[in-house]
């Protein structure tokens, strides 16, 4: 294998680690409902109640992308603006819906909640 190889060959994914917030100004608009997708399902596989999701508040694109997604994601209970402290509208805080021991994840109680 040559250098140029080693420089044309595409790198790894990132691994982003799940925490209990995530910041999409990091990623690619196209990509970010996908990107909040796979974080929810790492959200709920790490058992986290809540989460909150940094959108910014610029002309309200992103939100309207998030919350659209959110509004019809089987892991999501409800979601609101996050207090003013923790980015007021420029944030999205996002219940999970609990498992049967309590702890977020799945849920077969259909019924949703929306606020927002």
């Amino acid at each position: 294998m040559s250098i140029m190889d080693d420089y044309f060959r595409e790198p790894p994914p990132h691994v982003v680690p799940v925490e209990e917030s995530l910041d999409l100004h990091t990623f690619s608009p196209r990509d970010v409902v996908s990107v909040v997708e796979e974080y929810l399902e790492a959200a709920a596989g790490k058992r986290y109640r809540e989460v909150r999701l940094i959108h910014g508040k610029g002309k309200g694109v992103q939100r309207s992308a998030v919350r659209a997604l959110l509004a019809r994601h089987p892991l999501v209970e409800s979601y609101s603006d996050a207090p003013a402290e923790a980015g007021g509208w420029g944030a999205t805080r996002v219940t999970l819906k609990p498992t049967r021991d309590g702890t977020a994840g799945p849920s077969t109680s259909g019924g949703r909640s929306r606020s927002g």
